[in-house]
């Protein structure tokens, strides 16, 4: 299987760690056969404010309280793992594809030239930022693309410190939206066409569409930006038909709406199933905007989930980007 490399570092942890605004969860896998397993998993809710992702303001208002959060969710995970993948808010960074129509030779060479492309649109001095790329799509012209991920390497270090201060080290360190992809492409039904991801964080929407195994479009939103989802998932088709020349998505993927439909409800005081059951009219309205079957994610297809384990929508969406962190390495291995 493809598998989109780590935008910023990486080892191959077997521990996955997601900090978002609302929470912190992590998962833990063991390899039992030909399968891989989720053997353990567990989510800490945060406070309001306690984190707030952005690209340029300080994310993490209150350190010690997000350590002890760490170590609460370790200890419930049963284990206090050295090494943890950290999965981290799309928001955080900035994704773009950038083309080039001749490559350098020298590796260094080329990481220059992508650093001197993305600083003419980047928040703040490319000397501040921690810039991390990947191999995209190969275009028919001989051109080449590449997915671009910067992020402000201050704010990159606050996560990583939190982790150190609950004794992980965050060896990985990558966005939820691209390792909900990996978590797809990882599986045994991993789509060999176009197809399309919509994801739905606590605060934004990412929106990717893949063509065989490689990202050739990325979208933010944040939650409070123009227009309804729906019109955004319709303006990416049109996009799709009128510029990538796609003629139909193979598969249409929602992630993470359950999950903020579940944190919505606890916000309010309202009962999680009445907001759960608002998940479908969004489905249908997806399905008949872009005419295709629009599905919700199950990382069940990479890695089983152990008898004990009830696997409902909001547990599918929390377990997808920490799978696709960890299976990400051990695929490509």
């Amino acid at each position: 299987m493809n598998a989109l490399r780590s935008l910023f570092v990486s080892p191959g942890p077997t521990v996955g760690v997601e900090i978002a605004a609302r929470r912190v969860s992590a998962a833990a896998l063991v390899r039992r056969g030909a399968r891989w397993v989720v053997s353990a998993h567990t989510v800490e809710p945060l406070p309001p404010g306690l984190v707030t992702p952005s690209l340029t303001a300080p994310n993490i208002a209150d350190r010690p309280a997000l350590v002890a959060a760490l170590r609460r969710v370790f200890d419930r995970l049963g284990t206090r793992p050295r090494r943890i993948g950290l999965v981290v808010p799309d928001n955080m960074a900035k994704v773009s594809l950038v083309r080039f129509d001749k490559v350098p030779a020298r590796a260094q060479d080329l990481d220059g030239l992508i650093r001197w492309q993305v600083r003419r649109t980047a928040p703040f001095s490319i000397d501040e930022a921690q810039v991390s790329w990947t191999p995209g799509a190969a275009l028919p012209d001989g051109a080449q693309e590449y997915v671009v991920a910067l992020a402000r390497r201050s704010i990159v270090a606050e996560y990583e410190e939190a982790c150190a201060g609950a004794g992980a080290h965050a060896g990985l360190v990558d966005l939820a939206t691209l390792n909900v992809i990996n978590a797809v492409l990882a599986g045994d039904r991993a789509p060999a066409d176009d197809w399309l991801l919509v994801h739905v964080g606590a605060d934004y929407t990412s929106l990717a569409i893949v063509r065989g195994g490689v990202l050739i479009f990325f979208r933010n939103r944040a939650a409070e930006g123009e227009g309804d989802l729906a019109d955004i998932v319709h303006q990416t088709a049109m996009y799709y038909e009128d510029r990538l020349h796609g003629s139909s998505f193979s598969r249409v993927i929602l992630s993470g709406a359950a999950l903020a439909g579940e944190a919505e409800a606890e916000a309010r005081g309202a009962d999680p199933a009445a907001v759960q059951a608002g998940i479908e009219p969004l489905r249908r309205s997806l399905q008949d905007r872009l005419a295709a079957t629009v599905e919700m994610v199950d990382p069940q297809s990479a890695a089983a989930l152990t008898d004990r384990i009830a696997a409902g929508p909001a547990l599918l969406d929390t377990l997808a980007p920490l799978v696709g962190l960890i299976l990400r390495d051990q695929k490509a291995a």
